[in-house]
């Protein structure tokens, strides 16, 4: 992924997403979550990185539950 900014809405349903595939108490979904509510840089910074870091299939469908919308 490239350095695209994700607005906060975006970064919202991407949590509610990752919540689905991996659920409501997973890290990273805590994580874009806090991003999306603060908007604060340094939580979006760091919410991306552990996305990044997830299995390319969790990503992958979190992704294309976005587009489903």
């Amino acid at each position: 992924m490239d350095e695209t900014k994700i607005d906060r809405a975006a970064m919202a349903r991407l949590a509610k997403a990752l919540a689905f595939i991996r659920g409501a108490d997973d890290r990273t979904t805590l994580a874009l979550k806090v991003a999306a509510e603060s908007g604060e840089e340094r939580d979006i910074r760091n919410a991306r990185a552990m996305f990044l870091k997830l299995k390319p299939g969790d990503r992958r469908a979190a992704l294309t539950m976005l587009g489903d919308d």
